[in-house]
């Protein structure tokens, strides 16, 4: 089966798969996802723990040498398998495969695999491991489903969260969970349990946000004109290169051209059913094709061509301004009073 983080707790405690696959590249919930593994395993009796650290030169007869082992300490034991690279190989995903084929009631395999390349998912291990035990994926956590796992963490730990609360701690605190979570253990600790309004935050909280540069194009895809420019914004503050800023909102006009090119002419849009998209972003792009026309993405890229001048230093102009007016463009589907468009 396949769980998101939010799922996880509830599965443990309906019973224990015989195996876990742990992976995704958001930090915090990677490692609270095994945290809670251990812990649910740990009251089930596993209370003995021996550690695998693959690496390039593993030796895969150790998952199965441990397999077979007998506990010394305990009668069940939790095998972690922690992996350090993108992809597991043909003996690794053979390794697995015949743990799978034949998983011990009395042992636990929990795999750890922050690095594992998404295409890894669709080889023929992963698809076991899934069909006979439990894979947990974890990805940033962004708007709503956000907003309610922040409400039910400050729950969870006593504090009744009024109005707004929850949105604005996941505004200042988006793209990093560890710091939202450290956030709510300083409520805590500062607040008797109970009511904590939205006046009780204002002007003591710190904006921790962190955004990647796929934010920004995300945002500008949803058509939110405010997240976009926020996004810009903390990238900007980061000391993020201009000229990355600029590859990445030319990459997504030069895609969204292409694809508004090809629905004018009547052919399939690309990344229409390809598997390898997300389907949000797919729906995403849809979206945003329906508001903007080849004419003014024609338009958005030729501009883009001028900010390159601009951060080569042979045209005039702040490139951050002409990039702001580029990315609000792509969000709102046209240039907005407000936001002149810089003509060289």
């Amino acid at each position: 089966m396949r769980l998101r983080f939010n799922q996880l707790q509830d599965a443990l405690s309906r019973g224990l798969a015989p195996l876990y696959l742990v992976c995704g590249d958001e930090p915090y919930q990677l490692g609270e996802a095994a945290r809670l593994i251990r812990e649910a395993a740990r009251r089930q009796g596993f209370t003995e723990r021996e550690v695998l650290d693959q690496d390039a030169a593993f030796d895969w007869h150790a998952l199965a040498a441990s397999a077979d082992a007998m506990s010394l300490f305990s009668s069940r034991k939790l095998i972690e398998l922690r992996i350090g690279t993108a992809k597991l190989g043909k003996d690794g995903g053979a390794a697995v495969r015949a743990y799978c084929d034949r998983p011990c009631p009395d042992n636990l395999l929990l795999i750890i695999a922050p690095e594992l390349d998404r295409k890894e998912l669709l080889s023929q291990w992963a698809k076991r491991v899934e069909s006979v035990g439990a894979l947990v994926q974890v990805w940033p956590l962004k708007g709503r489903e956000l907003v309610q796992w922040l409400g039910q963490r400050l729950q969870s730990v006593g504090l009744q969260p009024g109005p707004g609360v929850a949105e604005l701690l996941a505004e200042r605190a988006e793209g990093n969970l560890l710091a939202a979570v450290q956030e709510i253990e300083k409520q805590r600790l500062l607040r008797d349990p109970g009511p904590l309004a939205l006046a009780d935050l204002l002007g003591n909280l710190a904006d921790s946000a962190r955004f990647d540069l796929f934010s920004l194009t995300d945002a500008a895809l949803t058509g939110d004109r405010a997240r976009t420019q926020r996004v810009l914004t903390v990238l900007r503050a980061e000391g993020t290169a201009d000229v990355l800023v600029l590859w990445v909102l030319a990459r997504e006009l030069r895609t969204l051209a292409e694809a508004a090119g090809a629905r004018a002419g009547g052919a399939r849009a690309p990344g229409a059913g390809d598997a390898r998209m997300p389907p949000q972003r797919l729906a995403a792009m849809e979206r945003a094709l329906s508001r903007l026309s080849p004419t003014l993405l024609r338009a958005l890229l030729h501009q883009c061509s001028l900010i390159d001048q601009s951060i080569k230093g042979l045209a005039v102009g702040d490139p951050w301004h002409r990039l702001a007016v580029v990315a609000d463009a792509l969000a709102a589907g046209g240039f907005r009073a407000g936001r002149p468009v810089p003509q060289r």
